[in-house]
């Protein structure tokens, strides 16, 4: 199987459902004429013109709105923002627009909208720059939320999403573009809802999404190293959240540690938190922990980023805290 960038496996989504669908377009700051702020929408330009790749002013409020309104009339935008952090300039088009459409026309009107774009930190960009925003999408009824953590995932539920009949938030890394991965030749689609266990275990469940999955997954390779088999679960959607496929894990490993990038409020580890000690709290050995970032706007100091933010160390210290080891 053939192995290309984080960035590639969107562009074929994109580009391949444009070829299938001439209702499909493409839209945001710098994504034609500039091949995408980060490369991602390179060549799509030249294959299909101005009428379907558009670059914007920066104007979020502007395009988002036109792009919810292209939706009720039967096109099926995607639009890009540089990053989620100024998808807040727009939120009053997502969440009071696009969300809440398809209920206030009496089911006259679907909104099938792709708003994609970089989520979390991308390093020293600042507080304002590197804010994480998946609980608050997922909060929103009409939404679904989408956070892929590799280029195979990627691809196959960017497709299912420009498919889908509602809106859809697609959630990235500015930190993954570059990342590689197997991806296959053919066509094919993942289900949104539908979470993958991406290493088996019987120790310990330890359950997150997008960039953060590199830190569960290096936290289980040290485990493995002193004989701790941990199962770890990629939700790659927080919005509907596959609980199904948690609780059965849990009921095997009877711990559970939750490793999330954004702040512990309300977050998506909250969620799931909740749920277990719901609906598999006769199975838990141990109380759920997460593992978030500080309660604290990010700073710009790299020292500041790797003390504020998930790693595995603090991964690994929660294990031992759930298996009751020192």
């Amino acid at each position: 199987m053939r192995v290309i960038q984080f960035r590639e496996a969107l562009r074929e989504a994109m580009t391949e459902e444009m070829r299938r669908d001439k209702n499909v377009f493409l839209m945001g700051e710098e994504v034609a004429e500039y091949n995408g702020a980060y490369k991602v929408s390179q060549g799509m330009l030249d294959e299909f013109g101005a009428d379907r790749v558009y670059d914007t002013p920066i104007a979020e409020l502007g395009f988002a709105g036109l792009g919810v309104g292209a939706a009720m009339n039967g096109l099926r935008p995607i639009i890009e923002f540089m990053t989620f952090n100024f998808s807040l300039v727009a939120i009053d088009q997502v969440i009071n627009s696009a969300a809440k459409m398809l209920a206030m026309s009496g089911g006259a009107y679907n909104v099938p909208i792709v708003f994609r774009g970089p989520t979390g930190n991308a390093g020293q960009l600042g507080a304002t720059h590197s804010s994480n925003f998946e609980n608050w999408f997922a909060n929103t009824p009409g939404l679904k939320v989408v956070v892929p953590s590799n280029p195979y995932d990627a691809k196959g539920l960017l497709k299912a999403s420009i498919r889908d009949n509602d809106p859809v938030i697609f959630m990235e890394s500015e930190l993954m573009y570059s990342d590689k991965g197997e991806v296959p030749e053919g066509e094919y689609l993942l289900p949104i809802g539908v979470a993958d266990i991406k290493r088996k275990g019987k120790d310990v469940t330890i359950v997150s999404f997008g960039k953060m999955m590199k830190v569960a997954l290096d936290a289980a390779e040290e485990l493995a190293k002193d004989g701790i088999e941990a199962e770890v679960i990629d939700l790659r959607t927080v919005r509907p959240i596959d609980y199904a496929t948690v609780v059965e894990s849990v009921k095997k490993t009877n711990r559970c540690v939750v490793v999330e990038e954004a702040n512990p409020l309300a977050a998506i580890s909250s969620e799931i938190a909740y749920h277990l000690q719901r609906n598999a709290f006769d199975y838990l050995d141990a109380p759920v922990i997460r593992v978030n970032s500080m309660d604290v706007p990010l700073s710009y100091a790299p020292t500041y980023i790797d003390a504020t933010i998930p790693n595995v160390a603090r991964t690994l210290d929660a294990v031992k805290q759930v298996m009751y080891k020192k």
